[in-house]
């Protein structure tokens, strides 16, 4: 006997072809069988008449690396279908943990359940918690660097880049999928390529991935794509383009340029794939602006800087010199942590500028102080046309770029990009109302497609002898309901996610049931 049918759905196997009614039959862990199992019986049964039948989704770039251990439902994930996410990009992972290292703002200032340092502890934390999610650990090269050499500007010593290798080794051995660099923070941003490419010798001579926020998702943007490439090039492993975008108006005609490099790659034989979010706005520090050599020694010696009048003059020279007056238009304020800046979540820069009575630039300079660097903002910098250009790419994947939430709980107190609430459902709703590739393609991208990126083994496809991970939708009923102004709204429309054979959402409402692993 079967534990679970579900029943009379239109299957979709994750393979891109054209879907099927069908069962699924689930045993254990596993899926028993996709067909006809109209003789079959279960302990229960699922009628998914009308209903979209899928292979768990993939989150390909996820920041909940440490958000698991605090809120292991992960609502904003499981409601939007997700079982999977890929955690430790963009340069920084939960572990392995060194002085004098420090976990980003938003990590920092929560509460845990106990300490951990390595990826060992950090397993094992994670596996007694057992979160909803299944998850992938990267490991982040800012968490390495600056664990071996803390925040300078300069290149490391030989000693230095021996210690980051050896401590890489040890976290990939220890459960880490892959490394990832965030070029664009510090102290990644300064790193000379040749330090990347020695530590992605390691990741290769394991079988696992590289990924990379490139140096410049603007100006230098087909340099920066190249750059990647060429880890791939001259060590084997495979690549992944973090949240591929064109930021800023002057670069979008550059998008043709970082496709065809990207194609070219792969035409060559190299694994190069990349992932993204199918929104217009980007989100991170607000003093993202700041020039990098305010970012030289981390963050007491950024603060030190912005509270000397003459050195906060030349950043604000900087940041002037970089930015026409139009451009503040784009910029819209997200979490704050000075109680005195509530009000401003979620509001558009210049109206916070306009209630401070200082000029935009100021009011960054003002905010980031304040709140000791943990302002958040949303950047309008993208082009639509370029984004469903690259969301149409085969070989490009769903990913939130985002860390859990929850509508409740500690989780639900910050101001996040939409993205958090609604990334995957607003692509899945393209994809049904014909604005953008066909349902099934859309489907393949955010399962088979990743699982096979990041050698998820038996994971991303319906059929017998895989996982369960599976998620049942109702077309009619999948939207967001998340927005810029409001985020912390749950995604409508998925009825039924099984994690690993777990029924962990069922009727539109969590079960208390959780089956997540660290994969």
């Amino acid at each position: 006997m079967l534990d679970v049918i579900i029943r009379n759905g239109t299957v979709h196997d994750g393979l891109g072809g054209a879907p099927r009614v069908a069962d699924v039959g689930l045993a254990g862990e596993r899926i028993a069988d996709v067909g006809d199992l109209s003789r079959a019986e279960a302990h229960h049964a699922v009628d998914a008449t009308g209903r979209l039948v899928c292979p768990g989704f993939i989150d390909a770039h996820s920041h909940s690396d440490t958000y698991l251990l605090i809120e292991p439902s992960a609502d904003s994930k499981l409601f939007q279908g997700i079982t999977t996410e890929i955690v430790g990009n963009c340069g920084a992972s939960a572990a392995p943990l060194h002085d004098p290292y420090r976990l980003p703002s938003d990590w920092l200032d929560k509460t845990y359940p106990r300490a951990w340092h390595s990826v060992a502890e950090y397993r094992r934390l994670l596996e007694e918690i057992a979160p909803a999610p299944n998850t992938v650990l990267l490991i982040g090269h800012n968490t390495l660097r600056a664990g071996a050499m803390g925040y300078e500007n300069r290149p490391a010593t030989a000693d230095e880049l021996a210690l980051m290798k050896q401590r890489l080794a040890q976290a990939l051995d220890e459960g880490g999928a892959g490394f990832s660099t965030g070029l664009a923070y510090s102290p990644g941003m300064f790193a000379p390529p040749a330090e990347v490419v020695a530590l992605a010798e390691t990741v290769a001579a394991r079988g696992k991935i590289y990924t990379s926020h490139m140096r410049s998702e603007s100006s230098q943007l087909v340099e920066a794509v190249a750059e990647t490439i060429e880890v791939g090039r001259r060590t084997g492993c495979r690549v992944q383009v973090s949240h591929l975008k064109t930021a800023g108006k002057a670069n979008w005609g550059l998008i043709d340029r970082a496709l065809a490099l990207i194609e070219a790659a792969r035409d060559e034989g190299l694994e190069v794939a990349a992932d993204r979010y199918p929104y217009t706005a980007s989100c991170t520090d607000l003093d993202i602006l700041f020039p990098a050599w305010a970012s030289d020694g981390g963050r007491d010696a950024v603060l030190a800087r912005l509270r000397d009048p003459s050195i906060r003059r030349r950043i604000r020279e900087s940041i002037l010199k970089e930015r026409d007056e139009d451009y503040w238009e784009s910029v819209r304020i997200g979490s704050t942590s000075h109680p005195d800046h509530a009000r401003f979540k979620g509001q558009p820069l210049l109206a916070v500028a306009r209630a401070l009575g200082l000029d935009p630039v100021d009011t960054v300079l003002h905010l980031t102080d304040m709140d000791n660097l943990m302002t958040s903002a949303f950047f309008f910098t993208m082009s639509e046309a370029n984004m469903w250009t690259i969301l149409a790419r085969p070989y490009v994947m769903f990913g939130s770029d985002a860390s859990l939430r929850a509508p409740h709980g500690p989780l639900s107190h910050d101001h996040p990009h939409p993205r958090a609430y609604g990334s995957l459902t607003r692509l899945l709703r393209a994809a049904l109302d014909g604005q953008t590739v066909p349902f099934p393609e859309v489907v393949r991208k955010c399962t088979s497609l990743t699982a096979k990126q990041f050698r998820l083994k038996d994971r991303g496809v319906l059929a017998r002898g895989m996982l369960a991970d599976v998620v049942v939708l109702d077309p009619a009923n999948l939207r967001e309901h998340t927005d810029y102004g409001h985020p912390h709204q749950l995604s409508s429309g998925v009825d039924h996610v099984f994690v690993n054979g777990v029924a962990t959402l069922a009727a539109g409402q969590l079960t208390g049931r959780r089956g997540g692993r660290l994969l």
